[in-house]
């Protein structure tokens, strides 16, 4: 139970709710998706970290277990890491595609032939969320994300309760339509991934 806890604790200090978790900047209303089973849900699982391990609300795929989520920010944004809480079991994604600043959404034959920006081998069988770091230099200037999950472990249906975000801002607004420059804090210090997510010995990411 102790190990718990502090496994917990650490998790909590990776992703809390200080200016590098980015769900401030999220264009929350504008998340989409493809072959979800009810378009709707798909800005649901984009919560506040307080509600991370909120299991009901859920995003599951339509007509097979491929889905696709595009997430635009309100401005742009360096991207160190994404937090997940996936379905368990059959629902399980096991393969996860990022890309990054595509004009307008991935559909699927995109995502089947173009090369990703990072491509993850999802843990199985987590309970909780799990962070997955990002190769920072490919996410240094981000206005928008397509996450591309399939290969679950039943090939049928994928389900997400939760995606999150870390990093920070590359520009903060001075008005509507005007965007002022400024350097990210400690942006030279040791960096997120150097930190990693919480069980990293059996995390697998590969950049294709």
């Amino acid at each position: 139970m102790a190990s718990e806890s502090n496994h917990n604790s650490v998790a909590a200090q990776l992703a809390g709710t200080d200016l590098s978790n980015l769900f401030g900047v999220i264009d929350r209303d504008n998340v989409h998706g493809l072959n979800l089973t009810v378009p709707e849900d798909a800005k649901e699982i984009i919560k506040p970290w307080n509600e991370r391990e909120d299991d009901t609300k859920y995003l599951e795929s339509g007509v097979d277990d491929q889905l696709i989520l595009h997430v635009p920010f309100t401005q742009n944004v360096r991207v160190k890491s994404i937090i997940l809480k996936v379905g368990r079991g059959e629902v399980a994604p096991r393969q996860l595609k990022i890309f990054a600043n595509r004009p307008t959404i991935v559909d699927f034959s995109e995502a089947e032939t173009l090369k990703p920006n990072l491509n993850i081998s999802l843990l199985e069988g987590e309970t909780t969320v799990v962070e997955y770091p990002m190769r920072v230099a490919a996410f240094a200037s981000v206005h928008s994300l397509s996450l591309f999950f399939g290969d679950s472990v039943g090939g049928e249906l994928s389900r997400l309760y939760y995606v999150g975000f870390k990093g920070d801002m590359r520009f903060v607004k001075r008005e509507a339509n005007s965007l002022l420059e400024v350097p990210a804090p400690n942006a030279a210090d040791a960096p997120l991934t150097d930190r990693a997510s919480h069980r990293v010995s059996g995390q697998q990411t590969t950049a294709r």
